[in-house]
């Protein structure tokens, strides 16, 4: 049973997702502003939330600041009226894990929710016996206990964010393609996974690197595609 928070100040498109939402067997918290989301998330169980983008009073873009400010690691999916990448890409860059555009097909909601709570609670799977390690100079990605460490630092990590970096770090060598860590990580195909790939990587970089622009970890291969140097 999972909690999930839906946060629009149009009460008509909460309601309506509560409708396809709890018919799947979800539990809804609705919020219609950012002030009502940070308050039910602060106080709750949430293992998602669907976060409007254009809201009174703490639009989604500064309650997503608040939360990770608060390293609150809650995967969020974006809800927007608006189809220009900028917004799409504003989201992402706040800390966002996705994002749906407005009017959406149920069906696609559905996919999205169910594909970002697999990856949630593979993350917070139960730690085992043998831990799984996987480093590359003092870059570390403990797997059993979803940590990683720099130069013996502990460094916060979306789910999104980690799941990337432990993907290229347990491969360290070998570069993946935009569309090869896409479909590894978001699980569907990826069309226009340009932009959502570049962004989360430049999040990453600015939290494992002391000069995200003269990475010593996470390279680029121009023309291909990304990868973890070798140490």
């Amino acid at each position: 049973m999972y909690t999930i928070l839906v946060c629009d100040d149009d009460k008509d498109i909460v309601d309506a997702i509560e409708i396809y939402l709890s018919g799947e067997g979800y539990t809804i918290l609705k919020a219609y502003n950012g002030k009502e989301a940070i308050n039910l998330i602060t106080n709750n169980e949430v293992h998602l939330a669907l976060m409007d983008i254009m809201m009174p009073e703490m639009d989604g873009i500064r309650t997503t600041m608040k939360l990770r400010e608060q390293n609150i690691t809650l995967p969020i999916i974006f809800l927007t009226a608006k189809s220009e990448d900028n917004d799409k890409i504003l989201g992402l860059n706040v800390g966002g894990d996705d994002y749906i555009t407005k009017p959406f097909n149920p069906l696609e909601l559905m996919a999205r929710v169910k594909s970002t709570l697999r990856r949630y609670t593979k993350l917070g799977s139960i730690v085992t016996e043998e831990e799984n390690i996987y480093s590359s100079g003092g870059l570390i990605v403990n797997d059993d206990r979803k940590e990683v460490y720099v130069d013996d630092e502990l460094i916060k990590l979306t789910p999104i964010e980690y799941n990337l970096l432990k993907l290229l770090v347990k491969n360290k060598g070998k570069v993946f393609s935009i569309n090869e860590i896409y479909e590894l990580i978001w699980n569907e195909p990826s069309y226009g996974a340009d932009n959502i790939v570049a962004v989360h990587i430049r999040h990453i970089r600015e939290k494992i690197e002391i000069n995200p622009k003269e990475p010593k970890y996470l390279k680029v291969a121009w023309g291909i595609g990304y990868k973890i140097e070798k140490y």
